[in-house]
């Protein structure tokens, strides 16, 4: 009877690993591929709104974008092949799919097989304009703001004065937020 008993505890045991090995735990994140998927999804847009569809186009297309792309879109380009600057050679990784319309959920998988941090990339959080106090926010923060905005604050050098800038330049950058 014991022995029984250990060989159903041995049976069950075995089902649970061999569950384990076979069936994939999905612990997705969710912000997995962030950059990517935004910046793929939204460049598949344009180019079904300009309907282009040719890979020499395409590739023209995608270094035109991403020689205006800022931040961590700069960086996923610069990952993939699309800055001057860039060491490496994946946009055919990217181009060819997108003439033939693979979803950018694709396209960042086969990417991530490809090099691993182009998924590792975040968006930044975006500040809430509606609540934010300039006044309680540090310098590098203030400073960060101009950068992303493109701007600078020449001859700023109190707190008060970067504060006083990016006031002034809000209504130019965030009115759809105000």
């Amino acid at each position: 009877m014991a022995n029984s008993f250990f060989n159903t505890e041995l049976l069950f045991i075995s089902f649970v690993a061999i569950l384990f090995i076979i069936l994939p735990v999905n612990s997705k994140d969710e912000n997995e591929c962030e950059v990517c998927l935004k910046f793929l999804t939204r460049f598949q847009d344009t180019l079904s709104k300009e309907g282009i569809s040719d890979l020499k186009t395409i590739d023209e297309k995608l270094r035109e974008v991403c020689k205006k792309a800022r931040g961590k879109e700069n960086r996923f380009c610069y990952y993939i092949g699309g800055t001057e600057d860039a060491a490496t050679g994946l946009l055919q990784e990217v181009t060819k799919p997108c003439s033939y319309h693979l979803p950018a959920q694709k396209i960042c998988e086969k990417l991530k097989k490809k090099d691993a941090q182009i998924c590792e990339l975040r968006y930044e959080k975006q500040i809430d304009w509606k609540n934010v106090n300039l006044n309680k926010m540090r310098v590098k923060q203030l400073k960060k703001i101009l950068m992303d905005w493109g701007e600078e604050c020449k001859g700023c050098l109190e707190k008060q004065e970067f504060v006083d800038r990016v006031k002034e330049l809000m209504p130019q950058y965030v009115r759809d937020e105000l």
